[in-house]
């Protein structure tokens, strides 16, 4: 029955050629004394717009006699009844044609050119005789799927007998209903008998949710003498015409009425098959072809409508509107046919319908609209795939949704740019969540709607920059932005974000403006500047690169803006540990920086005493003085009297010049035994070498004894200070350094010096003790 149900509705659509370009009804089927208005759309060009539009009926030997045109022409057989109009806006011209007779049938071309050899559209008029007009059987008339009232009169005699209504098939009338509730099984929950009162002379039969199989002539009867005849037409929905471009979108608007609000909605597609395939409902069903491209909204009073975008060739064809609990098609339930063309000599431009990003990265999407509706509104919105939703607004030309705040806040954008027709939409800081599809949609002109569908795949952001930055109030705080090689030729920005869009902002282009293939990826950079820091900086800024007015990448940085803590000092004291000073540069060596905190480092100090020992002769000034004196005294040797004053006096001296230096030695000898057993309780020496400093292992020197100082420079990280071009400046490099060949010293090792030490201490005694020998020296 269902096959039979859709085989009648595809009698009455029309077979569209889609050769011509220009786009009509083929067949259209009227009742004498009705009219008829049919349109016919075209191709919007410029050419078309200006172009004669006409209306002429074929005749033998493919002769097209004008019958109506734009150029005011008008047959007289059409004169005050018939007018042509043409909506160049709308691309279409639609021929009203009244008071229409069976004479009018025939064939028809709808067309655009100044002969009638142009682009032309076949159409079909039937005009049928109408049986109302008749001298017979009332006809009652109803469309398929809607409910008619048929009244049926009798006499007072048979008021209180049985009534009845069946139906003709041949010589046969089959019982539909009575009056004693029976019901033929074909209208079961379909047709009630309704009896007024013993006062009205007529009971009513009402049959719902027609069928084009419930067309015919019946009989309604009161009795065994009251009998009356009448006709019901069943009329077939005649397909309304959409038109739409290659890549654009169309619009289905579907009324049910009133008695159909509560129902599910559905829109199918009629198949080659005969079935009908649902594209959409309030149910939840999407057809994969259809999937991200069509949306569905409810209206008030049991109307909807249906948009379809990113046309496709293979959409044209013929689709059936309706209401069901089901969601699909079921037969005698109210329905609209609509056909829908679409042209594919397309003036849409081509825009990218899949946009790939990567997770942290951003994409930014072109969406045309009508060059006309440049003030228009332009929005965004996410296609859901419940129905629920739709497909909910994100940002518009007035700025970011502020529902949407919480989700898309610092990463949302729409510029008006590039504009004539274009405008962009900029997504960032991407996550696998944003996959799906997205609308461009202005409040203008709904034919140039489009989707696109955003893929997340593996990958890199090509844009390199901080995430979040910490910046104190009044500082100065530098943005740094990296980019690849290959945007070098672009335009870089950066700009600060709110929810009305992102304000372009001053910044420094830091990138070489050396060749790509020479192109040094550690000097890409593009940097903005905040100096001084205010709280008004906080937010979030976005770097990105754009070539002329369309936008390419962009990465973003949200900054925090705090105060400076209470009593704050030089930066350099920030990184100091809490209760340690800070070394400031020069003030001391730098090698007791990490010294223990409580602790004196030794080194230098023991360092100090045997340079003393080694380099300064004082020690010795009373020994030599004592020579000195004697030689310059005439040479004289002898020894003076023991038991006089001056032999008295010279004793005392050579006691004393002896003794001082003893005394002196064995101190330091002392201090160099406790220097070398506080070595080795600690294992480490810790020498400090102009502004080098490093730990080494006394085992070290037990086995590298023979190697010089600079055996292993360049084996880890150095941070050293360098003066350029006569400013300080502080640089860690981390790099092999070449030695400059030199004789190698050797190293003296801290048990060595206190050898030494000792030696010399032992040959200093026994030149004293030979110099007691041989007598005090002369004064």
């Amino acid at each position: 029955m269902m096959l039979f149900f859709l085989a009648c509705l595809l009698a009455v659509f029309p077979v569209v050629s889609m050769k011509s370009p220009i786009f009509g009804p083929q067949e259209v089927s009227r009742f004498e004394g009705s009219s008829a208005s049919i349109k016919c759309y075209y191709p919007a060009t410029s050419v078309n717009r200006h172009s004669r539009k006409y209306w002429c009926r074929q005749g033998t030997k493919g002769r097209c006699t004008t019958l109506i045109s734009s150029e005011r022409y008008i047959a007289k057989d059409y004169e005050g009844r018939a007018n042509i109009t043409d909506f160049p806006e709308s691309n279409l011209f639609v021929v009203d044609i009244g008071h229409l007779t069976q004479s009018d049938s025939g064939h028809y071309k709808c067309g655009v050119g100044i002969n009638n050899q142009g682009l032309f559209f076949d159409v079909s008029l039937e005009v049928s005789p109408d049986l109302a007009s008749l001298n017979g059987p009332p006809v009652y008339k109803a469309d398929l799927g809607r409910t008619v009232t048929i009244n049926c009169p009798f006499s007072s005699e048979n008021s209180m007998a049985k009534k009845s209504m069946c139906k003709k098939i041949g010589k046969d009338c089959i019982l539909v209903t009575d009056s004693s509730g029976y019901v033929s099984p074909s209208y079961r929950d379909r047709v009630r008998l309704v009896i007024q009162g013993t006062s009205q002379l007529a009971f009513s039969v009402v049959i719902n949710r027609l069928r084009i199989s419930d067309a015919g002539a019946y009989v309604c009867r009161a009795g065994d003498g009251d009998k009356s005849d009448f006709y019901l037409q069943v009329l077939k929905p005649e397909p309304q015409l959409a038109y739409g471009d290659l890549r654009g979108s169309v619009n289905f608007d579907c009324d049910l009425g009133p008695e159909m609000a509560n129902l599910p909605k559905f829109l199918c597609r009629v198949n080659k098959d005969q079935s009908c395939e649902v594209v959409v409902n309030t149910l939840g069903t999407r057809a994969q072809t259809f999937k991200g491209r069509v949306l569905l909204t409810s209206k008030d009073g049991g109307s909807f409508s249906v948009h379809i975008t990113g046309l496709r060739k293979e959409d044209a064809g013929h689709y059936l509107c309706g209401a069901h609990s089901d969601g699909q098609l079921q037969e005698g339930w109210p329905i609209q046919a609509w056909q829908l063309f679409v042209n594919e000599e397309t003036m849409m431009p081509r825009s990218p319908s899949v946009v790939r990003g990567v997770v942290g990265g951003s994409v930014a999407m072109l969406c045309p609209y009508n060059p006309k509706d440049s003030n228009s509104l332009k929005y965004w919105c996410r296609w859901e795939e419940t129905q629920t939703d739709g497909c909910p607004q994100l940002v518009n030309s007035e700025g970011l949704v502020q529902k949407h705040y919480k989700q898309y806040g610092g990463r949302l954008a729409l510029f008006e740019e590039p504009g004539n027709g274009t405008f962009t939409v900029i997504l960032n800081q991407l996550t696998p969540q944003d996959a799906g599809f997205y609308w461009c949609l202005t409040n203008g002109d709904v034919r140039w709607w489009s989707t696109v569908e955003l893929k997340i795949v593996e990958g890199e952001p090509n844009l390199k920059a901080p995430k979040n930055v910490t910046a104190l109030l009044g500082d100065t705080l530098e943005l740094p932005c990296h980019f690849p090689c290959k945007f070098s030729p672009y335009e870089k920005y950066w700009c600060k974000w709110n929810t009305k869009g992102c304000k372009a902002l001053p910044s420094q282009d830091k990138a070489s403006k050396q060749g790509s293939v020479s192109c040094d990826q550690k000097n890409q950079l593009i940097s903005l500047v905040l100096n001084p820091v205010s709280k008004e900086d906080e937010g979030s800024y976005w770097c990105g690169v754009k070539d002329g007015l369309q936008f390419g990448e962009t990465v973003a940085v949200y900054v925090e803006v705090k105060e400076p803590g209470k009593g704050s000092k030089d930066v350099s004291q920030v990184n100091a540990a809490p209760g340690k000073a800070v070394i400031e540069p020069g003030s001391r060596d730098i090698s007791q920086v990490n010294a223990a905190p409580g602790k004196e480092l030794i080194e230098p100090r023991v360092k100090e005493i045997e340079n003393k020992v080694i380099q300064d002769s004082s020690l010795f000034a009373e020994d030599r003085a004592m020579k000195d004196t004697g030689d310059s005294a005439g040479g004289s040797k002898q020894p003076a009297d023991p038991g006089s004053s001056a032999g008295q006096e010279g004793s005392s001296k050579v006691l004393i010049s002896t003794l001082v230096p003893l005394a002196l030695v064995l101190t330091l000898g002392a201090v160099a035994v406790g220097v070398l057993r506080a070595r080795h309780r600690r294992n480490v020496d810790q020498i400090s070498i102009r502004s080098y400093r490093t730990d080494i292992s006394m085992s070290d020197f037990e086995n590298s004894r023979n190697f010089g100082g600079n055996d292993n420079m360049g084996a880890s990280s150095v941070t050293q200070e360098t003066s350029l071009e006569g400013k300080d400046e502080f640089m860690a490099t981390t790099e092999h350094t070449v030695e400059i060949e030199e004789p190698k010293k050797a190293k003296r090792s801290s048990k060595e010096e206190a050898d030494m030490a000792y030696s010399a201490y032992l040959l200093q005694t026994n030149n004293m003790a030979a110099d007691i020998q041989d007598g005090p020296s002369e004064a």
